[in-house]
C-alpha cells in the first residue's frame, strides 16, 4: 500500500476546512472542557470524576466529530469520489483520521489540565489514551459510512456513543446487577481500572491487560471498517 503525505496533507486540510464551517460539530470540543472545569470548580478528586471529561471527549470528539465529518462527504457526494481518486485507502483513512485525533488529543489535554488530574504515570496512561482515539476513530468512520447526512449520523453515532462510554458508569452498579461486569471489558472502563492500577502499587499485567483489550478492540474495529469501506467503492 503506497502512502502520499501530500494526499494525506490535503485530505488533512479539506477536513480542517469543513470542521470551521460547521459550528454545529466544532462546538461539541467545548462540552467536555465545560464538564472538566466544572469538576474542578466542585472539587472532585477521585479517578472516575476525572475520567468522565475523557471519556466525554472519545464520545462527541473523536467519535461524534469523526462520523460527521465522513457523513459530510457522502452528503455532498465527494466520498465517492475520493474513493475513485487516485488515493490509496491508507491515504484516505490516515488523512480522514488525522485532523480528528489532533483535536482529540489537544482536547484531552485541556480536559486533564482543567480538571486537575495528575496521572500516577503519565507515560502508560498516554500509551493508553492514544490506542482508544485509534479505537474511537474507527468507531467514527463506521458509523459514517452508515449514514447518507450529518443528521442522520448525530442520530447513528448517539447509540454507539453511550454503549462504549457506558463502561465505567456500569462498573459502579456491577455490585448489584452482576451481569453488567461484562462492561468492564469496554475500552472506557479499561481505561478506568488502568488509571486506578497506576495509583497503586501495580504489577505488569495491571497494564498489559487494559491495553491489549483496547489494542484487541481497535484492531476489530479497523478490520470492520476497512470491509464496509470496501464495500461502498464497489456499492
Amino acid at each position: 500500500m503506497n502512502i502520499s503525505i501530500t494526499r494525506i496533507q490535503a485530505i488533512f486540510m479539506k477536513d480542517y476546512k469543513e470542521f470551521s464551517r460547521n459550528y454545529a460539530v466544532s462546538v461539541m470540543i467545548f462540552l467536555p472542557l465545560i464538564l472538566a472545569f466544572a469538576y474542578n470548580k466542585i472539587g472532585t478528586n477521585s479517578i472516575d470524576a476525572y475520567f468522565l471529561p475523557i471519556n466525554l471527549v472519545f464520545a462527541v470528539v473523536t467519535a461524534y466529530v469523526q462520523c460527521c465529518l465522513i457523513a459530510e462527504e457522502k452528503e455532498k457526494n465527494t466520498l465517492r469520489s475520493l474513493m475513485l481518486s487516485p488515493a490509496s485507502l491508507g491515504d484516505i483513512l490516515i488523512g480522514k483520521s488525522l485532523f480528528v485525533s489532533i483535536v482529540t488529543i489537544v482536547v484531552i489535554g485541556l480536559s486533564i489540565f482543567l480538571v486537575g488530574y495528575e496521572p500516577a504515570n503519565l507515560f502508560i496512561l498516554a500509551i493508553a489514551l492514544l490506542l482508544s482515539i485509534v479505537f474511537y476513530i474507527a468507531l467514527g468512520t463506521l458509523c459514517g459510512l452508515f449514514a447518507k447526512t450529518i443528521m442522520e449520523a448525530s442520530i447513528i453515532v448517539l447509540p454507539v456513543m453511550f454503549i462504549f462510554s457506558f463502561g465505567p458508569f456500569a462498573l459502579t452498579l456491577a455490585s448489584v446487577y452482576p451481569v453488567l461486569e461484562i462492561a468492564k471489558w469496554l475500552p472506557s472502563a479499561q481505561l478506568v481500572l488502568l488509571a486506578e492500577a497506576l495509583e497503586g502499587n501495580y504489577s505488569a499485567m495491571d497494564y498489559i491487560i487494559p491495553i491489549v483489550t483496547i489494542i484487541a478492540w481497535s484492531a476489530a474495529a479497523w478490520i470492520v471498517t476497512g470491509y464496509v469501506y470496501k464495500k461502498r467503492m464497489v456499492d
